[in-house]
């Protein structure tokens, strides 16, 4: 192959990124680990082994799972493994194992026992969210996936209501709009935001406004059917809102060509978003117009 696969291994244990979307997100160093892993330890086996036939290799090692449900004892199967020489791969359904996913007891457990852990990196769904949001970069934090339980959902929003820097979180596409409804109330209607949907795949979307707008664009949408895709929210600091920072016109163009996807009539979309703004409903509708050729 041209490689040193005797390099790949010289730390026994090494979680890889997967592709979240675009199989040609995959890189050269996670098929030669593919190829040389002595053990797959995956989120989904099944998942794991229709990666590798899609990437048309196919792995020799074994595949073992490494779930939510099993990771505190199959952690300690893998070490064992490990400090006996055998070469592990770690890989998630999609993205980075351990951010979200499993990955992070194992990590830790290695840690203690001193045995070596490294990462091939690769594609993340939060730093592509981050990126596309045209929200500030600068300082952000990861929340993981929102809380299902109301009790800890109210705390996080607790939190998040103060919190000054850009916050990636992922959410449920079935509850998405509920979530944006309850954010909205919570945080304030004018609170900037991205939703990014279908990452690196053929219909990315990434919707840009305010927790209100989006909120309505989404209710809207999903009475012509539901939300589909993976989601990530981007959510602008407490700053921003405060500030009274507005969109770019082609920011609020694309929020206009939402709603009319939605069933709204343009114009109409046009005046309600240019509502209180400094743009006026004619420019708006003008620079939809351009958007959409």
């Amino acid at each position: 192959m041209g490689h040193d696969t005797d390099s790949l291994w010289e730390t026994p244990i090494v979680l890889a990124a997967t592709p979240i979307g675009n199989l040609g997100d995959a890189t050269d160093r996670l098929r030669r680990l593919l190829l040389s892993a002595e053990i797959v330890a995956a989120e989904d086996t099944r998942r794991a082994r229709h990666l590798c036939q899609a990437l048309g290799i196919t792995a020799p090692g074994r595949f073992v799972s490494l779930h939510e449900h099993n990771e505190a004892s199959r952690a300690q199967e893998i070490l064992a493994a490990a400090e006996e020489g055998t070469t592990v791969l770690v890989v998630s359904d999609a993205g980075m194992p351990a951010v979200s996913d499993p990955g992070f007891r194992l990590v830790s457990a290695a840690i203690e026992a001193g045995v070596g852990v490294t990462v091939a990196p690769g594609a993340s769904a939060v730093t592509t969210a981050l990126a596309l949001s045209g929200l500030p970069t600068d300082c952000f934090t990861f929340a993981g996936f929102l809380p299902r339980k109301a009790s800890d959902r109210r705390r996080l929003l607790e939190r998040l209501a103060g919190e000054d820097w850009t916050t990636v979180l992922f959410e449920s596409p079935h509850r998405v709009t509920a979530t944006l409804e309850e954010m909205a109330r919570e945080l304030g209607p004018t609170r900037p935001v991205a939703l990014c949907r279908e990452l690196t795949k053929r219909h990315e979307e990434v919707l840009r406004g305010s927790l209100g707008e989006l909120a309505e664009a989404l209710a809207q949408r999903q009475e012509q059917g539901s939300v589909k895709g993976e989601i990530v929210l981007v959510l602008g600091g407490a700053d921003l809102a405060e500030s009274g920072v507005e969109p770019s016109l082609e920011e609020l163009a694309q929020q206009v060509l939402d709603r009319a996807a939605a069933g709204e009539k343009l114009k109409a979309a046009a005046k309600e978003i240019a509502d209180g703004r400094t743009v006026s409903s004619r420019e708006l509708y003008d620079a939809a117009l351009a958007l959409r050729t």
